[in-house]
């Protein structure tokens, strides 16, 4: 299998599709190597804009901006999942190295296709339900097929927590969504873990350690994270495993970000996953021996995976709009959250806030996690973004 090396073929044009902050973090990973990294997405001043090689401006869902900006690189890869698929089989039937490979990206795209996929495969997942619309779900709670509490997952479209409806009784029926979906009964989990495994075209397969994952409680997207996550030896060791023979069953080159359930019996379950650096993967920058962005861009390239060692423990706070502001974003607290030692500062530079996005985050390192703890605790009630 070829090698695509930077460091002797330069320059070698490494293509993005996305320019959002996973993007950003990539053409800074990737810029401490001096690799050239190219991005397409709509306005070069999105986040991934000012630090990229070269910015395409273009749609990576349309089929024609893809097929031409494959052509203008010699590897492709992506940043968000929802992107021309079709345009990626072309360019990879005609030799371009696409990674992930369309075909696990086509299941992935889908969350009725994962559950399904990781059945036929043996990988342990919650047991589930595709349905069609909202009147098949109350079809099926009438005839007893469907029972309280439940979750519903939007098959496509859903991400930063949308898309999801927690129905734990009858009146919640109100969030339900009227779209093709993946009903799964309320699994009664310990904790959610996340572990990122990456792999390269000669199967080489190597893993981070897992994470401990916190929700927000309306918004239902990761609020902060915290590493390691605290579960014992032999957990860690099935989740590791777990992981490995996800990326490995999906053909995946590149990073697989695991989402994993902990029921409180002891048993993993696959929640979902991500083919893409992960939110959950940030703290990576801070307190590993080598970043997920790194680690990322050594798969695709076909390059030697190193093992992963973690210096110091760390929590990762997301920094979301505040609810009620939607506008040009403006910062309140930085200087004070700044002002504590080992707080990592990432502002994506999105332009406009909104209730609840993603607009920067916040790495804390310390050798006691409770302190770690403390301190995020402090940073996550101290930065505000407003309008």
């Amino acid at each position: 299998m070829k090698v695509y090396n930077p460091f002797t073929q330069h320059p070698l044009r490494i293509g993005i599709l996305g320019g959002g902050q996973l993007g950003k973090m990539y053409c800074e990973a990737a810029s401490n190597w001096n690799w050239e990294i190219w991005i397409l997405d709509q306005k070069k001043d999105f986040p991934a804009g000012p630090v990229a090689t070269h910015f395409v401006e273009g749609d990576f869902t349309s089929y024609d901006d893809v097929y031409a900006f494959g052509k203008q690189v010699d590897l492709l890869t992506i940043e968000i999942e929802k992107v021309n698929v079709e345009a990626l089989d072309k360019l990879a039937e005609e030799g371009l190295p696409v990674h992930p490979s369309p075909k696990a990206l086509w299941i992935i795209r889908d969350k009725g296709h994962q559950k399904t996929f990781y059945e036929e495969e043996g990988l342990p997942t919650a047991e589930f339900q595709l349905v069609r619309d909202l009147h098949e779900i109350n079809q099926l709670i009438e005839e007893g097929q469907i029972s309280f509490p439940f979750v519903q997952k939007a098959r496509t479209g859903g991400y930063d927590g949308r898309g999801v409806a927690i129905i734990r009784e009858r009146s919640d029926m109100r969030k339900a969504m009227d779209t093709p979906s993946v009903i799964e009964p309320l699994v009664d989990i310990e904790m959610e873990i996340s572990v990122i495994a990456a792999r390269n075209a000669n199967g080489e397969i190597t893993t981070f350690p897992s994470v401990g994952m916190h929700f927000h409680p309306e918004a239902n997207l990761v609020e902060y994270l915290f590493s390691p996550s605290g579960i014992n030896a032999a957990l860690e060791k099935e989740a590791e495993r777990i992981a490995r023979d996800a990326i490995r069953t999906y053909g995946i080159c590149g990073l697989l970000a695991v989402e994993m359930f902990v029921t409180k019996d002891g048993k993993i379950l696959i929640n979902e996953v991500a083919p893409r650096p992960h939110n959950s993967g940030h703290h990576t920058i801070e307190s590993c021996s080598i970043s997920q962005f790194q680690m990322g861009l050594l798969s695709i390239c076909n390059l030697p995976l190193p093992g992963v060692r973690e210096n110091i423990p760390a929590v990762m706070v997301n920094i979301l709009g505040a609810e009620g502001y939607t506008g040009e974003a403006k910062y309140e607290g930085i200087v004070d959250a700044l002002s504590m030692e080992n707080v990592f500062l990432h502002l994506y530079g999105k332009k406009d806030t909104k209730p609840f996005r993603k607009m920067g985050h916040a790495t804390i390192v310390d050798q006691d996690l409770s302190k770690a703890i403390e301190k995020a605790t402090f940073v996550k009630n101290t930065i505000k973004v407003i309008a």
